[in-house]
């Protein structure tokens, strides 16, 4: 199964700039129920900031951590994959780098994001799928 199968389209990437606040990141994240988001300048996706990375920020600059910018503290250069990469191989990358999202590049251009929580449910529906089979075809 390809990752183009699992991704649903049309579903808008939630981003922010390298010069906003924490805090109006974490107002984002809450909003949006979302565990990070791509920091764009301008169309160019510069980087991604995430929970882990604003705790991180947070441990090292304690209570006053809201008034930091999303530049000091996102993750530059991110893991990026394409739509026509199969399943079994992003839910590789993601358990190897200990990433749990996953910014989606079409010619080069940011089209989409991809959450551990959607391949575990890709993979999840697809062995439910084959389970049904598999004991149809048994009890027939």
């Amino acid at each position: 199964m390809l990752l183009r199968d699992v991704i649903r389209q049309g579903k808008q990437v939630q981003s922010c700039a390298p010069q906003e606040t924490l805090q109006q990141v974490v107002e984002k994240l809450v909003h949006h129920n979302i565990g990070s988001l791509v920091v764009l300048e301008g169309q160019k996706m510069v980087g991604i900031i995430t929970e882990r990375d604003i705790l991180k920020c947070a441990a090292a600059h304690g209570a006053q951590y809201g008034e930091g910018l999303v530049r000091d503290c996102m993750t530059r250069n991110p893991k990026t994959v394409t739509d026509d990469i199969d399943v079994t191989e992003v839910m590789g990358i993601m358990t190897e780098h200990r990433i749990r999202h996953l910014p989606i590049l079409t010619n080069g251009e940011l089209s989409g994001m991809v959450s551990i929580g959607d391949i575990v449910k890709a993979q999840h529906d697809e062995l439910s799928q084959e389970n049904h089979y598999l004991k149809s075809y048994i009890q027939s």
